[in-house]
Formats: structure tokens, C-alpha cells, sequence
């Protein structure tokens, strides 16, 4: 096959016996952020590539190296959003919708994009769920990110599979004092510190601290803390978010070395980690950005998210054997029809059922086919029961009702009773 007609590398189709997980995990996000309050938004894929360069910053790896940019027609220089946040904020401010000091708590879902190296957990077109809230300034609010996401973790059953590390980067004046000192202490080490370190000293240096680089981390176990460098403020915001992890029982460990390289950062960073996907360990990162809307040209606005892929969590429900068994079938009940008077009744019959159990995964076999080869399809289906319509049922307008898992024995069902006989035996298991 020419390379035309494959998908671009890093960017991976998902096929029909994908989808259903994937529509399970993003349901159950959905459902989850709908009780809590949240409001969905939808911003384009693509953005002016200025947006991102003024919110991520022109020097780090994101702008630099991993961007989808180009020239439209107009000559406009365009973007393939690299991540969310941006783009919200920018849609709040374009719309008017945080002014006055008016708290918006909204969550989108969608297609990201970084021309990164390709590795399991890893690609250059990825998804996210995004969260972000703005106009609230109090720990309660970092706490319920967090305790949001401890609840999809049980109702996944993957709590057992992840770790909550947190650190606090303080206020901006105080992440400066921080930085000064990380510089100068690096500076004197500067022959012992990988290549990509000695760039980033001079870039952002915080982000040395995530390096992996063995000597470099080695370096670091003398480096300043920032904890020391707090000030009262972000210290008793800290303070104030433990206490209530602390009260609902989420575990966490503090994480010095847990930064964000973007100077709109400030108090509260926290990430999900796991150790079941190997390099790709981090499955949900957050933090507060007070500054950013101010810095996109708006006014002082506190605002707070967090990010999870897609892609991860779902290698992780497959890895933890955490995918439920409905997911593997594609419909319930398999309704065979033999000649054209029956497949005409099955057709109005399939209907009216559907009318009385909407949520019932009923599939019409579609086209002429024996008797063997329909009921071969409906097994394939991974059907739970077949309803079979021949010239003898439509005569008595009943179905036969097969069992095709386990035990059960044929039964004729009355048209008129089969909806609640459904109900009974599909519907409410």
C-alpha cells in the first residue's frame, strides 16, 4: 500500500472493537463532571499559532519542536492545538465569560497534537479530557479537582494503579527568588549537568528538576528546595489543600521536584502516576495558573485544571483486566428473520420494542441468509438471546426466544409480552 494511503505516523486510527471502551471512559467522565457541576466547552482544533506562544512561552520544547504550524491561504500563521488550556482561556476571554468576577467551571474533550517520538502511551495526535475553573482562589477548589478525579479512579477500579504526588510552586515572586537560587547552585555544577539541562538553565530553569538524567538527578539531592522559598500565602494554600485530602482519606506524597516550566504557574501542582505503563507514567496532571489570563490580556482572574489522556487510561483499563464484560458484546438480543413476510414483521417488531426498551442493543439481521449462517452472525454478535421469525411464528405472532450464553432452553413469547420479557431478562440482567 503507498504511503498516502496510510495513517501519518503517530497518529492511529480507532477501530470499531476499540470504540466501546473508549466510549465507557469517556461516558463515565462525562457523567461525572455533569454531577459535579461542570459545563462542557468546544473550542477548534486549530488556533493562531501567537495564542500558544503567548501562553506557552516561545522557548520551550512545545513551541520550539513539537508544533503543527503552517501558513493558511490568508497568510495567517496557524496552529494544531498542542493543549487546552490555552485555547479555553482564550475562548472565556473572547466571549465575556469569566467578567465580573462570574465563576465558570467547564471541561472539554478532544484531539491535541505534538510531533513527538512515538512510543506506547505516546503520539503525535492524542486526546485529553480538560477541566478548567476560574474565579475561585481558595485550596477547595485545587481539592476537588483532585477528589474528582480519586472518585473516576474508584469507579474505574484503577485506584490501586495510581499515585498522587503534589508540590506548591508558590506565587510568582517567590517561584523568581526560587529560580535565582536554583541557577546559581546549578551554575556551580554546570560540567556535571546533561546537555538538555544546560539548555534548559538557561531557558527554564525549573525544569531541570524533571529531568531523568541519573547524573543530573544526582546533582539535584543538594540542590535549594522550594519549599524553602514559599511565602506565608502559598504555604498556608498548601496547607489548606492537605487538610482537606487529608479529610476524605486521598493518599499523596509531596513531590519537591514536581514543576511546571511556565512562569503562569502558581501554589498548587499535582499529577496521577502511575507505574503500569512504563515511561509513560503521568495519567492526569493539573495546577493553578493565576496569571495566565492576565497574561493573555485580561484581568487578574485566579483559574485552576487539569488534563488526563485518553489514550493511557485506556491502555491502563486493558493492562488491569478493568474493561467490563458487557463492552465485549456489540448488541443484547440478535433478531433472526426467515422470508420476506417475516423479515417485514421483524422489522415493525424490532420497532416497537425498541420504542418500549430504548436502551436495549436489539440488531435486525440485515439481508436473506439460512438459518445456520443467520444464527452463526448472531453468536459472532456476542448476543446474549436470538428471537427467531419464521413463517410458523408469524403465523401464531409470537418469537422464539433462544438463550445462546449459558443454559436456557428455546421458548415461544407472545409479541405483546416480549418487550416486558426482555426487560427482564436483558434490561435489568
Amino acid at each position: 500500500m503507498s504511503k498516502s494511503l496510510q495513517a501519518i505516523r503517530g497518529m492511529n486510527d480507532i477501530l470499531p472493537e476499540q470504540t466501546p471502551l473508549w466510549r465507557y471512559f469517556e461516558g463515565t467522565v462525562a457523567r461525572l463532571l455533569d454531577n459535579y457541576g461542570y459545563r462542557q466547552i468546544r473550542m477548534p482544533i486549530v488556533e493562531f499559532t501567537e495564542l500558544f506562544k503567548r501562553s506557552i512561552g516561545e522557548v520551550t520544547d512545545i513551541v520550539e519542536k513539537e508544533m503543527y504550524t503552517f501558513d493558511d491561504r490568508n497568510g495567517d500563521s496557524l496552529t494544531l492545538r498542542p493543549e487546552g488550556t490555552a485555547a479555553c482561556v482564550r475562548a472565556v476571554l473572547e466571549h465575556g465569560i469569566t467578567g465580573g468576577g462570574q465563576v465558570q467551571k467547564l471541561w472539554y474533550i478532544g484531539p491535541m497534537f505534538r510531533h513527538e517520538r512515538p512510543q506506547k502511551g505516546r503520539y503525535r495526535q492524542f486526546h485529553q479530557i480538560g477541566l478548567e475553573v476560574f474565579n475561585l482562589e481558595g485550596p477547595d477548589i485545587d481539592a476537588e479537582l483532585i477528589v474528582m478525579t480519586w472518585r473516576l479512579w474508584g469507579e474505574l477500579g484503577l485506584r490501586d494503579a495510581v499515585k498522587l504526588e503534589l508540590n506548591s510552586l508558590g506565587t510568582s515572586e517567590s517561584r523568581g527568588r526560587y529560580r535565582e537560587a536554583l541557577v546559581e547552585f546549578l551554575s556551580a555544577h554546570l560540567d556535571k549537568l546533561d546537555e538538555d539541562s544546560q539548555r534548559r538553565l538557561k531557558t527554564n530553569p525549573l525544569r531541570v528538576l524533571d529531568t531523568k538524567n541519573a547524573d543530573t538527578q544526582a546533582v539535584l539531592v543538594d540542590a535549594p528546595k522550594m519549599a524553602d522559598y514559599l511565602d506565608d500565602e502559598s504555604r498556608a494554600h498548601f496547607e489548606g489543600l492537605k487538610a482537606r485530602l487529608d479529610a476524605v482519606g486521598i493518599p499523596y506524597v509531596i513531590n519537591p521536584k514536581l514543576v511546571r516550566g511556565l512562569d503562569y504557574y502558581s501554589k498548587t501542582v499535582f499529577e496521577w502516576v502511575t507505574d503500569k505503563l512504563g515511561a509513560q507514567g503521568t495519567v492526569c496532571a493539573g495546577g493553578r495558573y493565576d496569571g495566565l489570563v492576565e497574561q493573555m490580556g485580561g484581568k487578574p482572574t485566579p483559574g485552576v485544571g487539569f488534563a488526563m489522556g485518553i489514550e493511557r487510561l485506556v491502555l491502563m483499563l486493558e493492562a488491569l483486566d478493568k474493561v467490563p464484560e458487557e463492552l465485549s458484546r456489540q448488541v443484547d438480543v440478535y433478531l433472526c428473520a426467515f422470508g420476506e413476510a417475516a423479515e417485514l414483521a421483524a422489522l415493525s417488531l424490532s420497532e416497537r420494542i425498541r420504542d418500549q426498551l430504548p436502551n436495549l442493543r436489539l440488531q435486525i439481521n440485515a439481508g436473506a441468509g439460512s438459518f445456520k449462517s443467520q444464527f452463526k452472525k448472531a453468536d459472532k454478535s456476542g448476543a446474549l438471546y436470538a428471537l427467531i421469525l419464521g413463517d410458523d411464528e408469524l403465523a401464531q405472532q409470537v418469537v422464539g426466544f433462544k438463550p445462546l450464553r449459558g443454559q436456557g432452553e428455546q421458548q415461544s413469547i407472545a409479541w405483546d409480552a416480549l418487550a416486558a420479557h426482555l426487560a427482564t431478562c436483558v434490561v435489568q440482567g
